[in-house]
């Protein structure tokens, strides 16, 4: 009965913490943004990054039409996020 009572009190334990404590580490990387004219546009980036699977963060930068997303490589990739933005209207690519 005690064994019972250990597994279920660390299976209520393990549910508390959040799924990124079992996820691999964050990554981030930097796009260019192409065809963002005006302040509204930096806003439709980050939000069709956002949706995207895996992404934490998605900080965008109208001056430098740059986007950096931090995002959870085992469920996102650069490919991902660029087809992301791609979609939205704004062509990117993997910033060097």
């Amino acid at each position: 009965m005690r064994r019972k009572v250990q597994s279920a009190s660390l299976a209520a334990s393990l549910a508390l913490l959040p799924l990124a404590a079992f996820a691999g580490a964050p990554r981030t990387v930097t796009l260019d943004v192409k065809n963002m004219t005006c302040p509204v546009c930096p806003i439709t980036v980050r939000k069709a990054l956002e949706k995207s699977p895996g992404v934490a963060e998605a900080r965008i930068d109208f001056d430098k039409k740059t986007a950096t997303v931090t995002f959870d490589p085992d469920r996102a990739d650069a490919a991902a996020l660029i087809k992301a933005t791609t979609d939205a209207g704004y062509p990117s690519s993997l910033r060097p």
